[in-house]
């Protein structure tokens, strides 16, 4: 994670599964995404716009 990236969080919907992605806010309100099995592995970043209509499209 860089000093760039908040604390990553995983969806309350995971439960205890291992096939998840985390995501954090990055300091200039964008979304880093990442899989919670490789929390070193690339990331994914999303504008907070493009997070907003992904997340209403669920």
């Amino acid at each position: 994670m860089t000093e760039d990236e908040g604390s990553f969080r995983k969806s309350s919907y995971s439960g205890t599964q291992s096939n998840c992605v985390e995501v954090a806010v990055t300091a200039d309100n964008c979304r880093a995404v990442r899989d919670s099995k490789q929390p070193h592995g690339p990331l994914l970043t999303v504008s907070g716009e493009g997070w907003r209509a992904f997340v209403q499209h669920l």
